[in-house]
Order: structure tokens, then C-alpha cells, then sequence
């Protein structure tokens, strides 16, 4: 689905880009006990940089561009727990600017390896201040030398969700328009704010539904959203109906379900699958659509799969 014009005329110069997004949308038989309910997962997974963050990356980079902000003697940079620093090194090397990003020390081996191949310089911060010591870094490199770096901030960038209402929301009403619930999560808050917003729009009885959990062993790519922890400016509460707790091992468990099943995607996936299956057990009606986000080989180094 295009982005808004000026946005879409810049892609348009850049063959390679027109590979994000369209992604389809597929009815999972998990062969669960959830009465009449059905569940559909959007694979955002098969997105070039393998994961959803293709989106709102190529949307905050192309407008950067086109307004002047992201010039070329200037380096890309942010903090990412691995897929958006993924997409802003893809992207990024497509474009032609150098990408400097911040990383917990914990990102799993492949995330890095992927990140050095597109030329990416990476920075690392300590796993056990959690997710949060990146932002806080990032905010320090950036204060010290502001000429040097065009900070992108996906946590309070306006086109990271604005890229979601565009693109991601539009294509799962045209594929799923009868949706009655949608599950996400909170990484940057883009995706549930972006998705919500346009949902709500189309239907206001559409649910949407925001999976939370504890910090360890934690979700890469998500963050808990409870008291202590920074609130991205992208997240829109306003949007979201149910806050759900889940089990990020039970979700671990069903990332290794769907493996079982020949769908072969991350951490975050079988967290998502694992709030859209609570919810089918409540309702036992209803069709519930939530977000692969990423690939799986993205965590061979982890204790996913081990």
C-alpha cells in the first residue's frame, strides 16, 4: 500500500524499497479448543530486513530526506533492540549514509552480524540496566556532537506509527475486513498506535489489545510498559482497550509450536500468538489478527531455540 505522495515519489526512486510491505495475511490452524474464533497472522516476517520495522525505518529516513533534516554529511543514528537497527543499516546502506546505533550488549549474535554486514557502527550498552540504558546512551551521543548525527528516534518520531496507519492498517482492512480484534505489543509503540488508530477509524467496536509482561526473561524487540520503565512517545494508550499480561515462556513455547507447524518466526511472534490465543479461549468467536514480526533465524544465539 503507498505512502502518502511526496513520501511515495521517493521510494519510487529507489527500485529496492518497493520490496517492503504488501505482505499477506494468513488463517492459522493451531488446532486449539477456541470454539468458533479464528486467528490470522500478517507475516512481516518476509519483509527484506526480515522483520515489521522495514515500515515506519524507510518512513522516518525518506521524510528526513525529503525535509531536509538527514543530509549527507550526517550519520543515521538510534537505539534498537536489533530490527529497526536492521532496517535503518539496510535502508541506510541503500540510501548511501553512514548508521551508528546502540544496542543492548544482549542482542542476539545474528541481529549483530547482520547489522556489521550492511556496514553499520555498532554501540553497546549493558544487558542487566535493561533496554533502557540504550535510550539513555543514545541521548548522550547525540547531545555530544548534534552536527555529527541525524537522530532519527523511532521512540517519539511521528512517522513511526504514521507509517503503520499508512501502509499496515490499510493493507489488513483490505485483507481482513471482518477483524474484531487486533493483538500487538510495545517496542516503540509504532505498530499498536499506527494499526489502532486506522482500525479504530474503519469500526470503533474493533478491539485492540496490547500484550505486556515482566522484564526477565523479557521479549527482544518488545518492552514492559509497567512503573520504572520509559513510555514511548509513539505509544497511544487512547488506542488500546485491554492491556494483556502474558507468559514469555508460554510464548517461547509457541514460537516452537509454530516451528513445528513449518512458520518459522521470533520471540515476539508467540508472544503476540499467545495473547490472540487468550483471547480466542475467552470469546470463542470472532477473528483475531496479530503481527509476525520477524524471522526466526534472527535467534539461533538465544535461549529460544535451544
Amino acid at each position: 500500500m503507498p505512502y502518502a505522495n511526496e513520501i511515495q515519489k521517493f521510494v519510487d526512486c529507489y527500485p529496492q524499497l518497493s520490496a517492503i510491505g504488501n505482505t499477506p495475511l494468513v488463517k492459522l490452524d493451531m488446532s486449539w479448543d477456541i470454539g468458533d474464533a479464528e486467528i490470522y497472522a500478517k507475516y512481516e516476517q518476509l519483509n527484506p530486513g526480515g522483520s515489521i520495522k522495514d515500515r515506519p525505518v524507510l518512513r522516518m529516513l525518506a521524510e528526513a530526506v525529503i525535509t531536509g533534516k538527514l543530509t549527507e554529511d550526517k550519520t543515521i543514528l538510534d537505539a534498537t533492540s536489533g530490527n529497526a537497527g536492521i532496517a535503518y543499516a539496510m535502508i541506510g546502506a541503500i540510501l548511501g549514509y553512514r548508521v551508528e546505533l546502540v544496542m543492548p550488549e544482549n542482542a542476539s549474535e545474528e541481529r549483530k552480524k547482520r547489522l556489521v554486514a550492511h556496514g553499520a557502527d555498532l554501540v553497546f550498552t549493558d544487558a542487566q540496566l535493561g533496554y533502557d540504558e540504550a535510550l539513555y546512551e543514545v541521548k548522550r551521543r547525540f547531545n555530544s556532537d548534534p552536527e555529527k548525527y541525524f537522530y532519527c528516534d523511532q521512540y517519539s518520531n511521528e512517522n513511526n506509527p504514521q507509517a503503520h496507519y499508512e501502509t499496515t492498517a490499510v493493507e489488513l482492512l483490505e485483507q481482513a475486513p471482518f477483524i474484531t480484534h487486533f493483538i500487538g505489543g510495545d517496542g516503540t509503540g509504532g505498530t499498536i498506535s499506527g494499526i489502532g488508530r486506522r482500525l479504530k477509524e474503519a469500526n470503533p467496536d474493533i478491539k485492540i489489545v496490547c500484550i505486556d509482561f515482566e522484564e526477565w526473561p523479557g521479549v527482544e524487540g518488545l518492552k514492559p510498559l509497567g512503573e520504572g520503565h520509559i513510555i514511548p512517545e509513539t505509544f497511544d494508550s487512547d488506542v488500546v482497550d485491554i492491556m494483556l499480561e502474558v507468559d514469555v515462556l508460554k510464548g517461547y513455547e509457541l514460537s516452537k509450536e509454530l516451528a513445528q507447524k513449518g512458520i518459522f518466526v521470533g520471540q515476539s511472534s508467540g508472544a503476540y500468538l499467545l495473547g490472540a490465543k487468550m483471547v480466542a479461549e475467552e470469546e470463542r468467536n470472532g477473528h483475531i489478527v496479530t503481527i509476525f514480526n520477524d524471522i526466526g533465524e534472527r535467534y539461533f544465539s538465544t535461549s529460544l531455540w535451544s
